[in-house]
């Protein structure tokens, strides 16, 4: 069952970090949560949605302002709502110690599965019935991606093969996908799917030449050994004050020894593989390679576009991709019960299409739309571009 292999996935990842640092202690920063902390939330979350829930059966439908049963442990609301617990105060908390909160989790998983099933069999399939597992489900396997690139941040092995990157062969031939219309969006009759994906409607695209696949670092580190790092005219205003700011000279966690490039995975630098596509890079590199390059980044719609209706010609998957666009509701959005999922973000950063060499294959479709700032180094981004 996909909650239990979550569930497996998450603890696994868990005890790498206590291997690693078995006080759980990790420096405050705003890329960073306590450890401790992710993972009670994540059972706080699973149990919120779930057992504490009288609406749950009425999917995305139902009120979230509706009146919550008692949690599991008295004080959860005010240790992992992460709506009303400020990110910089929890390194402050006092948490459950890691065995209670295995404990927590183990009960609070009970329960759901529990009332998973006491659907009947007409309510096992009906969308609304499942939509909050669903929810659950996902939800935590996007904080098990973010544990994988947090374990990288902070130097703690990984050794799970499931999420390590994969080579990508030379560049095929880019696509050529010819002008017309496009149907951007989920029209959600059936499944699941988050708000900021629904309320499908047309949009009219030209033609568009873009990469069969991701930029690998055979084609990015030319721009780099070309000095693009110190050259101001391949860098918008903000990416340069990004550049700046950060004391950019290169990719974060590769550096240049003996003639050769290495790369830092986790505890310990590596020999570059040149094959690899080209991670853990802001938008705003992205965006500079493309300048240096005489390409551009593709809009969502045209990222969209080639994934869905280019079908085995077009390779994604290994790495999130930057793209043009702003991150903002389709007309007729509306929000669903968990409102901080989507509308708090609708502030103009990019969208990232795709998924990641740690990304659950469960999660992984063309019409996912990530989102984060665009000064974000530290998950597995990279970028393909499209003819000017």
């Amino acid at each position: 069952m996909a909650l239990q292999a979550s569930r497996r996935d998450t603890l696994a990842t868990f005890a790498a970090y206590v291997e690693a640092l078995p006080t759980l202690t990790v420096p405050r920063h705003a890329d960073l949560n306590p450890p401790l902390w992710e993972l009670g939330h994540i059972g706080w979350f699973q149990e919120f949605w779930l057992t504490r829930f009288p609406q749950r059966g009425l999917g995305h439908r139902a009120d979230p302002r509706h009146a919550r049963l008692p949690p599991v442990r008295s004080n959860a609301d005010a240790l992992y709502n992460s709506s009303d617990v400020p990110h910089g105060s929890r390194w402050g908390l006092a948490l459950p110690d890691a065995q209670a909160t295995r404990e927590d989790l183990q009960t609070q998983l009970a329960a759901n599965l529990a009332l998973l099933a006491q659907l009947d069999d007409d309510k096992a399939s009906d969308d609304d019935a499942l939509y909050f597992f669903r929810l659950a489900l996902h939800h935590e396997d996007m904080h098990h991606e973010a544990a994988l690139y947090m374990a990288q941040a902070l130097g703690i092995p990984i050794k799970d093969p499931r999420w390590q990157a994969a080579p990508l062969p030379a560049p095929p031939p880019p696509l050529t996908l010819k002008p017309g219309a496009w149907r951007l969006g989920s029209e959600a009759e059936q499944g699941f799917t988050f708000d900021n994906e629904r309320c499908g409607h047309a949009v009219v695209l030209g033609e568009t030449e873009i990469d069969a696949q991701a930029v690998r670092w055979a084609e990015f580190l030319p721009f780099v050994e070309a000095h693009g790092y110190a050259d101001d005219r391949w860098w918008t205003p903000a990416g340069l004050q990004w550049r700046q700011a950060h004391g950019a000279i290169a990719p974060r966690y590769l550096r240049q020894g003996a003639g050769t490039w290495q790369q830092r995975r986790h505890d310990r630098w590596q020999p570059l593989n040149l094959r690899e596509a080209a991670c853990h890079l802001s938008y705003f590199e992205a965006e500079a390679w493309c300048r240096w390059a005489g390409r551009r980044l593709p809009s969502e719609a045209e990222w969209e576009r080639a994934a869905c209706a280019s079908g085995s010609a077009l390779r994604w998957g290994d790495v999130w991709e930057w793209t043009a666009s702003a991150f903002t509701p389709y007309p007729g959005f509306e929000p669903h019960p968990y409102r901080d999922y989507s509308a708090p973000w609708f502030d103009g950063r990019p969208v990232l299409r795709g998924a990641s060499f740690l990304t659950q294959p469960r999660m992984r479709h063309p019409r996912y739309r990530n989102f984060f700032m665009p000064g974000r180094n530290d998950v597995p981004a990279g970028f393909r571009s499209c003819r000017l």
